[in-house]
């Protein structure tokens, strides 16, 4: 790139030049990317800003908060709240949705976000991120209820995520492919990086949690069977395992190089369809997949054709290089 294109200029020109999206959203995206520069300085202060650790409580998953769970969750609600592009919020850390104060102007989106996944990884200074999903609220309807949450992801006006890690990046869609940008901390600023991201339709690599195995599904274990099998196996080639335990670093990834990652269903909860949520990861996410050439399902059906039921829903995942997807799905359908 001869001159650099920051993420205000890109968002304009997606506004005024293609069409693509409306100003309301595009200021939206903008106050969502300040946000994660927020989360981004508190996460490279680490230790130094007294952010490590637990909080000492827990999500409406059961799951224990770290201290950087809650800043990140409030740096993006007090980021948003007061722009007057928003309906409402919805946050993975949030029992139920947060609906804009009275004292604020309402606007016609929907945010939703997992304000920092791999949360597992903060004190040990390992990529994490935040991702995020945008819903136009249905029209015609007054107030603003957890229903109008719940639509399937192939209705998203626009979806992302920020990694923080060596570099912080931000990868962006809003339907017209997926871009990445890189933050230049002397600017202050987002700045475009790469343009129409492509997944390779095949790959060698995969990332799951290995230690799950006992715990799969068949289809699930036939597919990184043949994987392991290696040159001498079904596929006729190797195979390299990645696992970060940051679905965003993972995503990442692939999104750069290609592959494929799992988090499927298994035995241990049987009662639960998969691990990861619908709303704030698989979804968007998977859009992100699609809008670069991937695919992404459940394992029987796309991902983004899933209407969810229920705020926090769960779901298995296998998204990334097409050819890969396709594979390891007809398994599932084979049963």
């Amino acid at each position: 790139m001869s001159s650099k294109i920051s993420l205000t200029r890109y968002l304009v020109e997606q506004q005024r030049v293609d069409g693509l999206i409306p100003s309301q959203l595009r200021l939206l995206l903008e106050v969502v990317a300040r946000a994660c520069k927020g989360i981004s300085q508190a996460v490279n202060k680490g230790a130094l800003g007294g952010v490590l650790g637990t909080a000492g409580t827990e999500n409406v998953q059961g799951e224990v908060q770290k201290k950087l769970d809650i800043i990140a969750n409030e740096v993006l609600i007090e980021a948003n709240e007061w722009g007057g592009h928003l309906a409402a919020m919805a946050s993975e850390e949030m029992d139920s949705i947060y609906v804009v104060p009275n004292r604020y102007p309402q606007g016609e989106y929907l945010l939703l976000f997992d304000p920092l996944d791999g949360s597992s990884n903060i004190d040990v200074n390992v990529s994490i991120g935040t991702i995020f999903s945008v819903l136009k609220k249905p029209e015609g309807l007054a107030g603003v209820t957890e229903a109008d949450f719940l639509q399937a992801g192939a209705k998203q006006v626009a979806a992302g995520y920020c990694v923080y890690g060596p570099q912080t990046t931000l990868v962006l869609t809003v339907g017209d492919g997926v871009a990445m940008f890189t933050l230049d901390r002397e600017q202050g600023s987002f700045v475009l990086t790469q343009e129409n991201v492509r997944i390779p339709e095949d790959t060698q690599e995969f990332a799951i949690n290995m230690s799950n195995m006992r715990h799969w599904d068949a289809p699930v274990k036939r597919y990184i069977d043949e994987c392991l099998a290696g040159k001498e196996g079904p596929r006729g080639k190797d195979f390299n395992m990645r696992w970060i335990a940051s679905m965003v670093a993972d995503v990442h990834r692939i999104l750069t190089r290609g592959g494929v990652f799992m988090y499927p269903w298994d035995k241990r909860e049987p009662e639960k369809p998969g691990k990861l949520r619908l709303m704030y990861e698989a979804n968007p996410m998977s859009w992100l997949i699609e809008q670069a050439g991937g695919a992404a399902t459940n394992g029987r059906q796309r991902i983004l054709d899933i209407a969810p039921t229920k705020l926090h829903e769960r779901v298995s995942v296998m998204l990334g290089s097409k050819n890969e997807v396709e594979r390891v799905t007809s398994y599932h359908l084979k049963l």
